[in-house]
């Protein structure tokens, strides 16, 4: 049985990423419009109708804007933990949705997925990162984090496929037209993986099960996709990882539709 990975959009405008066997179709994270992310099913052939879930990484509005229509209007079951489902419920608009409640670090299934959530260091009330399995493939999804500890490096060996945050270039960011203490929290613990920073973690992963690597929330100011991608190819060739694909994502299209 396969496993399809694809990512709708990812940018600070919005995140959402696409995970589905045969038989079970979720989302990590809708931060589009409904309206948007059933477009973007449509174009990427998966029909919003089959969705069974939707999995909540944390409550910033670029990853649970579309959480409400896509429930009232599909029937989408959510899953979300305490911290998150609390912070996300301060939106009037999203109150009385109806949640499934896990802990991270406790496995669950939706269908015959398998998610594993785990924790990560990010500004916001209990954020995770996700792995989802299907029999004996891996993938894990990674879009927001400051710091890649030791716990989220052994989370993520033996995934096949990584959609992972590469948000700024630290040169761009420096000399940024933007507050200092912003740039300190995009740069701190609790901010967002860099490139290089993205690719040590790639690299320190990478095992022979790893063939492809989704580069995530790209800062629209403080990045580019040349610098992004270019870093990343270098230092994978550097470590002779030369076999491991690397895949662009974007803010207003989906990315390549992996098929695992």
């Amino acid at each position: 049985m396969g496993l399809k990975l694809c990512v709708l959009a990812s940018g600070s405008s919005g995140n959402c990423t696409y995970v589905a066997s045969e038989t079970t179709h979720l989302l990590i994270d809708a931060g589009l419009s409904g309206k948007k992310t059933i477009e973007l099913l449509e174009q990427v052939d998966a029909n919003a109708e089959h969705l069974n879930a939707i999995c909540l990484t944390h409550e910033h509005s670029d990853h649970r804007s579309g959480l409400g229509v896509l429930q009232r209007k599909l029937g989408v079951k959510l899953f979300g933990n305490a911290g998150t489902i609390e912070a996300v419920e301060m939106d009037k608009k999203l109150k009385g949705l109806d949640w499934n409640v896990f802990s991270a670090g406790a496995q669950f299934s939706i269908g015959d997925l398998v998610v594993e959530p785990f924790s990560v260091p990010h500004d916001s009330y209990d954020p995770v990162g996700f792995i989802i399995c299907c029999d004996d493939i891996k993938v894990g999804v990674i879009t927001d984090m400051g710091i890649a500890t030791v716990a989220i490096r052994e989370r993520l060996k033996g995934c096949m496929a990584l959609v992972v945050e590469s948000n700024h270039d630290e040169d761009m960011l420096r000399d940024a037209d933007r507050p200092w203490m912003l740039k300190q929290r995009i740069a701190g613990r609790q901010g967002h993986l860099s490139n290089s920073q993205a690719a040590e973690l790639i690299v320190e992963v990478a095992g022979t099960e790893l063939k492809t690597v989704f580069l995530a929330h790209l800062s629209g100011d403080c990045n580019t996709p040349e610098l992004a991608f270019s870093n990343m190819r270098s230092v994978l060739d550097e470590n002779n990882l030369e076999h491991i694909d690397v895949q662009m994502t974007f803010s207003g299209k989906a990315s390549k539709m992996l098929e695992l």
